[in-house]
C-alpha cells in the first residue's frame, strides 16, 4: 500500500469520526455525565485515559481490542470485536476468540501488526499498557484509548473503564448490575480478611527465579482491595517486582504465600510448584497451615481488569481465606 493511498484513507476516516458533534463524558470516579447535545442514536463519548483524551463514536464498528481484560469485559457484555492479538495465549474462558477465520489476528500483546489493523477499518482501537508505545501510530488509523486497569487503584480505575464501555456501547444498565455484584463480593472478602487479621506475600515465579510484590504493585489488589495485610511494607513498587530469595520468604514468614507462575501464562508450562517444594519453604507457617496458594496465572498476569477475571480473583482469594 502506497503512502499516498494510506494518507488519503486516513484523512477520510478522520473526517468520518469528527463529523459527529454530540459529546458526553465519564468523570474520574466512573460517573457518566451526558452533555445536552448527546443522543442514543449518534454522538461521541469523551474518554479520558492514561495517554490523553479521545473522542470515541458511540456503537463503533470493527473494534480492535488489545487488552485481554477489556476483551473479557466486552465478552461478558455481549459486545462484538473484530480483531485481537491472537499470537498471545488467551485465558481458557476466552478460548472461543482463538479463531482466525472469525477474528483478525493482529499479532501479540507486545508486537502488533499495524497493516493488519488498518485493513480491519476499525472505528475504535482499545489498547492496554503493553501497547502504549504504539499509541500515536494507532491514533492515525482510528480513535485509540488506553484502558488498562491501574493496579495501584484497581476498583476505581476498573469501575471507570467499565462505565466507559457501558456508555460507548449502550450497556449502562448491564455494567451497573455487574459492578454492584463485584463491589458486594469485594466488601465481603475485605471483611473476612479483617476478621482473620492475616498477612500475605505475593510472588511472581519466572523460570528458576522469582520476585515479590507488595502494596501498590500490579497485584496489589490482594492488599489494597481484598484487605490482606502485606507481610513486608517496604517492598519496592516495580513492574518486574523486587528480586527475592527463599531465605527472604523464611525471614518474612507470611501467613499466606500467593504464587503466580508467569511461565504458565506465557508458554503454558510452569515449574513454580516444583521450585517452591523445598525445605526452606516447608519451614514457613504458610506451608505448615496449607496456605500456599497458586493463583490462576493467565488471569492474574494477562487478563486482569475484566468482569470475569475480577470475579475469578475474588473467588480465589475468598477460598484462600477459608483455609
Amino acid at each position: 500500500m502506497s503512502k499516498k493511498i494510506l494518507l488519503s484513507a486516513l484523512t477520510i476516516m478522520t473526517l468520518a469520526f469528527t463529523g459527529c458533534s454530540s459529546t458526553s463524558t465519564t468523570s474520574g470516579n466512573g460517573t457518566v455525565v451526558e452533555s445536552p447535545a448527546a443522543t442514543e442514536e449518534a454522538g461521541t463519548v469523551k474518554v479520558v485515559h492514561a495517554l490523553g483524551e479521545t473522542e470515541v463514536p458511540k456503537n463503533p464498528k470493527n473494534v480492535v481490542v488489545m487488552d485481554f481484560g477489556i476483551l473479557d469485559a466486552m465478552d461478558a457484555l455481549g459486545i462484538e470485536v473484530a480483531a485481537l492479538p491472537l499470537s498471545s495465549s488467551l485465558p481458557e474462558y476466552l478460548s472461543k476468540y482463538q479463531n482466525e477465520e472469525t477474528y483478525t489476528n493482529i499479532g501479540s500483546l507486545k508486537e502488533i501488526d499495524l497493516e493488519k489493523i488498518f485493513e480491519v477499518e476499525p472505528e475504535l482501537i482499545i489498547i492496554g499498557g503493553r501497547q502504549s508505545s504504539y499509541y500515536e501510530e494507532l491514533s492515525k488509523i482510528a480513535p485509540t484509548v488506553q484502558l488498562s486497569v491501574d493496579a495501584s487503584d484497581y476498583m476505581n480505575s476498573f469501575t471507570t473503564n467499565m462505565n466507559y464501555l457501558g456508555e460507548i456501547f449502550g450497556k449502562e444498565e448491564e455494567v451497573a448490575k455487574k459492578l454492584e455484584t463485584i463491589e458486594a463480593s469485594m466488601k465481603e472478602i475485605s471483611e473476612k480478611a479483617a476478621t482473620k487479621d492475616v498477612n500475605g506475600l505475593i510472588v511472581l515465579a519466572n523460570g528458576d527465579a522469582f520476585s515479590v510484590y507488595g502494596k501498590g504493585s500490579r497485584f496489589g489488589i490482594i492488599h489494597n482491595e481484598f484487605g490482606i495485610k502485606p507481610v513486608d511494607e517496604t517492598i519496592e513498587v516495580s513492574t518486574h517486582g523486587q528480586n527475592a530469595s527463599f531465605e527472604y520468604i523464611v525471614e518474612q514468614n507470611p501467613d499466606y504465600l500467593f504464587i503466580i507462575d508467569r511461565t504458565v501464562a506465557t508458554s503454558g508450562e510452569g515449574s513454580a510448584a516444583a521450585m517452591f517444594d523445598n525445605e526452606l519453604i516447608h519451614s514457613t507457617d504458610a506451608y505448615k497451615n496449607g496456605r500456599i496458594i497458586y493463583l490462576d496465572p493467565v488471569v492474574w498476569y494477562t487478563s486482569g481488569g475484566g468482569f470475569t477475571s475480577t470475579e475469578i480473583m475474588l473467588e480465589e482469594v475468598s477460598n484462600a481465606l477459608d483455609l
